[in-house]
């Protein structure tokens, strides 16, 4: 099948690339470059420089499908820059899918969050659970998600979208590398490699085992599988909301220590404040996507997941050690 990958060159969407183009795919990656690599594009994806405002230029009938990542993701950016959110990641996708509706394009997988859900009342999160999401950047992807229910009814698009929780890891030559930085398991890389003083510790007297944050984590191949997984169910008039998640949380000091652990580096701690807004656990529940889609994580050891982040992180920093 053709597949669309918009934000192909981000991290997410360069692994999912390269799922696709294994299971014998054939794939056109769309991306402005504005946060992602032109070299994290996989060998063998044919690559447009361009933004999914313009996608009418680039779908036709030939397309079986798109993907769809392309967004900007920075919490904290979207607070202080909202309209950046509302026009890239709803307008875009707007422009988006009309252009696959003028198309006839009638399948999308897209890339939710579970900042759709804020704060949660729960530890252990189902897609039923409220969406009252604390930031722009959570709400503008709800907004998607509503739009494209929308879609769905009003012109039988076959969609899935779906949520993560923290992803991380890398696959090969595809891996995380944001700036800024804002997630865990690369900025505890940084520590190790001597590149930040420092990993900071968000309040240690929650209520939980060690006193930090849990937090569930996925490897990204395994989100990757996830979407092929998806892409092949999605029904026509449907939509349909998947948690991703590994069903288990893992301490920010867990992560720490295993970071020590896998790197056989000293990383220094810093305790903070709480921020505002952190939930002591927030922990999927992916059995919807088990029974719906037959999909299972399978590199759920921490261990294992941070050695790949680790190679990926001293690839693109010419670190031997």
């Amino acid at each position: 099948m053709k597949y669309l990958v918009t934000g192909g060159a981000g991290y997410i969407g360069s692994v999912v690339a390269a799922h696709l183009l294994e299971a014998g795919h054939e794939v056109t990656v769309l991306d402005d470059l504005s946060t992602g690599f032109r070299e994290g594009v996989p060998a063998g994806a044919a690559f447009i420089e361009g933004r999914i405002q313009d996608a009418s230029r680039h779908l036709d009938p030939s397309y079986d499908g798109v993907l769809h990542f392309a967004a900007f993701s920075q919490v904290g950016e979207s607070v202080a820059d909202p309209e950046k959110y509302w026009r890239n990641n709803v307008g875009g996708t707007m422009a988006l899918l009309s252009a696959m509706r003028d198309a006839g394009v009638r399948r999308l997988v897209f890339s939710s969050t579970a900042a759709t859900y804020g704060e949660p009342a729960t530890d252990l999160l189902t897609e039923d659970a409220p969406t009252a999401p604390t930031s722009p950047y959570g709400a503008s992807k709800l907004a998607v998600d509503h739009m494209i229910g929308g879609e769905c009814t009003a012109h039988g698009l076959a969609a899935v979208s779906l949520r993560y929780f923290n992803v991380a890891g890398a696959y090969g030559s595809h891996g995380e590398r944001h700036d800024p930085e804002s997630h865990l398991v690369p900025l505890v890389l940084q520590v190790a490699q001597g590149r930040r003083e420092a990993i900071s510790l968000y309040g240690d007297d929650y209520p939980t085992p060690d006193g930090t944050c849990v937090r569930d984590y996925i490897h990204v191949a395994d989100l990757a599988e996830a979407h092929l997984l998806a892409a092949a169910a999605a029904k026509p008039g449907e939509h349909l909301i998947c948690n991703l998640g590994n069903g288990r949380g893992f301490s920010v000091r867990e992560v720490v220590d295993a970071v020590r652990e896998v790197t056989g580096h000293p990383v220094p701690e810093a305790l903070a404040p709480r921020r505002p807004g952190d939930p002591a656990v927030l922990v999927a529940s992916a059995e919807r996507a088990r029974t719906v889609l037959g999909w299972s994580p399978s590199r759920t050891d921490l261990a294992a997941i941070i050695g790949d982040a680790w190679q990926f992180a001293r690839s693109i920093s010419g670190t031997k050690e």
